[in-house]
């Protein structure tokens, strides 16, 4: 942790609203950013940020400062996301229909000078059959894969945000992998 997050949070602890401001401004783009990928919905993810915070600030003082700031904070995240995604899983259906745009981000629907608006179609299409995989994984794949490549985070902070080994995170990205790797060989046409 580095010292100015380090002081932030020591001021936090003792009931500084100005550095718990800062310590939410620092997070909120990155945990909106890990709820949306795990979730695919922007306004749940909104409510898992205000979640975060909200467990954050009331458990402030059973933070370990000898652990990273960022783990603890990104467990929190990660782990309302699972409950949403748990109990959700019940009420989703692979065959539900999507809203337009619903599970795009605004990058896939920019448009690009150099992509002719047929290719910018196709490439929608390939986006949401890829955002459709992912969505489809099982909890304990999304988690891990999101953390990983949506994240950056190491297999050791992933491992310490999960409170798993660093081994079963590698399996579980490997077979996050290998499931979204059949599952988009199922929609190969979209991948051509």
């Amino acid at each position: 942790m580095n010292m100015m997050e380090a002081r932030l949070v020591a001021l936090a602890r003792d009931g500084e609203r100005e550095a718990f401001a800062e310590l939410v401004n620092m997070y909120k783009g990155k945990l909106f950013h890990l709820a949306y990928r795990m979730l695919s919905n922007r306004q749940e993810a909104e409510d898992v940020v205000q979640d975060t915070f909200l467990r954050m600030y009331a458990n402030l003082e059973r933070y370990d400062p000898t652990h990273k700031f960022s783990t603890w904070i990104y467990r929190i995240a990660t782990n309302l996301c699972i409950d949403r995604l748990r109990r959700k899983k019940a009420a989703y259906s692979l065959d539900a229909d999507m809203s337009e745009g619903e599970g795009l981000d605004g990058y896939s629907v920019l448009q690009s000078k150099d992509v002719s608006p047929e290719q910018e179609v196709i490439l929608s299409e390939r986006q949401l059959v890829v955002r459709r995989a992912m969505d489809a994984l099982p909890v304990k794949y999304k988690s891990a894969m999101a953390l990983k490549y949506y994240q950056d985070l190491s297999l050791q902070e992933i491992s310490d945000i999960l409170h798993i080994p660093v081994s079963t995170v590698k399996t579980r990205i490997h077979r996050g992998r290998d499931y979204l790797r059949r599952r988009l060989e199922k929609d190969k046409e979209w991948l051509t």
